[in-house]
């Protein structure tokens, strides 16, 4: 069977948290849950730079404004892994190119990406932290889901992760206002501190 299901599914995961999508692969891999993983995966270097790495996003994650710094500098970082993930999966089962993976895992990781960028620029026009925490929290459950039902069921997965992605592409949409109200504060704030810095 092909394996560019779970390479669409673990490209959507990517772009949400592609370090728990690394951790969970490499930890089915290792506990011989899966046979599907490839052992670039499985190594323990890997297991704990993605464990702390995952770490680091549960807490920036769930901290306002410090999500969205921590987005930005995940925009190369989610499709990239995206991407490698991908060319893993398909060159492990050799039943699909790997550039071919390769463009449809970092793709795909790049438009949920965008998703999960765009929704927290929304969520971070209102001032209260708990939209954030709840946010986060069921990011990482639904990523944590989604994968490990990929393992065992890759096709269904990927069905969920497309409508999980066309969803959420639509949410966008109908954020537009928010998320421009966030980029507004945000350039309002960056031009007091530089006129406070102005004032001897």
């Amino acid at each position: 069977m092909s394996v560019l299901p779970l390479v669409f599914t673990s490209g959507w995961a990517s772009g949400v948290n592609a370090y728990a999508v690394v951790l969970l692969l490499g930890l089915f891999g290792v506990t011989g849950v899966s046979d599907d993983v490839p052992q670039a995966l499985q190594r323990p270097e890997v297991l704990i730079i993605a464990g702390v790495l995952f770490l680091c996003e549960a807490a920036a994650d769930k901290v306002p404004y410090v999500d969205s710094v921590w987005d930005s500098v995940h925009t190369v970082i989610r499709p990239a892994a995206g991407a490698w993930v991908g060319a893993l999966l398909a060159g492990h089962s050799g039943s699909s190119s790997e550039v071919a993976a390769a463009l449809i895992g970092g793709s795909t990781a790049l438009a949920s990406h965008s998703v999960k960028a765009g929704t927290r620029m929304a969520v971070n026009a209102s001032p209260e932290p708990f939209s954030n925490i709840a946010l986060s929290i069921g990011e990482d459950l639904g990523v944590g889901a989604v994968v490990s039902f990929a393992v065992f069921h890759p096709r269904t997965a990927a069905a969920v992760a497309a409508v999980l992605l066309v969803a959420g592409l639509a949410a966008l949409f109908f954020l537009v206002s928010r998320i421009r109200r966030f980029l507004r504060r945000r350039a309002q704030r960056r031009e007091e501190r530089h006129l406070a810095s102005r004032v001897p």
